[in-house]
């Protein structure tokens, strides 16, 4: 049997659940300064579900996201601050667990489309790093959708001092391969350079993710994964200032349903578990009951 980490499940949907406000292209952020206390609400239920680490609510914590919306991007600082210490507080209620640096993708989601250099996404990243690695145990980069994409990123948090790992988000038709059209298989020379302690699958149709975790594996390295339970990312999706109540919920996948798809990761080799885009708290607690039963502890 197998020691397996557990991550969280989705924090951005679920705070526009428990919230009721409309969907923008930053709700979680939105949501830190409309309602103090509801982000550490939801990393409490995911420590009480079973989830082992927390991820900050930093996803679209990003200067170009801000001014995108008009939002002074100085106030990156104290989002990032309000994140951590709801993530903090929330650890500390429930008396352990670690703490993960969420980095999301600049400018958007799913769009490789987006040319950022590998040099300035670097700068970018990096500024990220500091506000945080004092107050995370590792950092999760996020929903990576290309190569150059994922050396950014790594380049960004090259000098963190802490353990990172890196989630890629595959074709949803075809999990060989990255949202660019780029091979999976083809990020080994980034892994080889960069190090990173894990690698990981993430927001991706779970029926994708099994291919994708075939090739990941063989990079040596722990891996693993956690899905979303959208039906697929739509083209509406892909333009500008996407919100994401054009993307639609899949209602066959249960948390039944969501644990047989992660215990056959497992059965591949899979030791780091959770829950993407509306994969809730509900999700977790019957995955982190399913690992149980089967023997597997959580750590």
């Amino acid at each position: 049997m197998a020691e397996i980490t557990l991550l969280d499940g989705s924090i951005g949907q679920e705070l526009m659940k428990r919230s009721g406000d409309a969907p923008t292209t930053i709700w979680s952020i939105q949501v830190m300064r409309h309602h103090p206390g509801m982000v550490r609400e939801v990393h409490e239920a995911y420590f009480r579900a079973g989830a082992t680490i927390a991820s900050t609510n930093t996803y679209c914590v990003h200067r170009d996201r801000l001014e995108k919306v008009d939002l002074d991007p100085e106030l990156m600082p104290d989002l990032v601050k309000s994140a951590l210490a709801e993530a903090e507080e929330a650890r500390a209620a429930h008396g352990g667990g670690r703490i993960a640096g969420s980095l999301g993708p600049l400018e958007a989601s799913y769009r490789p489309d987006i040319r950022i250099t590998p040099e300035t996404a670097a700068r970018k990243f990096a500024e990220l790093v500091a506000l945080m690695r004092d107050r995370v145990d590792l950092f999760l980069i996020e929903t990576v959708a290309s190569l150059e994409h994922a050396e950014g990123a790594l380049r960004g948090v090259a000098s963190a001092g802490k353990p990172v790992w890196l989630a890629v988000t595959v074709d949803d038709e075809d999990g060989t391969r990255l949202r660019s059209g780029e091979a999976v298989a083809d990020l080994a020379p980034l892994i080889e350079r960069f190090a990173p302690e894990a690698v990981l699958i993430n927001c991706s149709r779970p029926e994708a993710v099994a291919d994708g975790l075939r090739v990941i594996r063989e990079f040596g390295r722990p891996f693993g994964a956690y899905a979303n339970g959208f039906t697929r990312i739509s083209e509406d999706f892909l333009k500008a200032k996407p919100t994401v109540d054009v993307l639609t919920a899949r209602r066959d996948l249960d948390p039944a349903a969501y644990a047989g798809f992660a215990m056959g990761w497992v059965g591949q080799g899979a030791t780091i578990l959770g829950g993407c885009c509306e994969v809730g708290p509900e999700h977790i607690a019957h995955l982190a009951k399913r690992l149980r039963a089967e023997g597997h502890e959580i750590v």
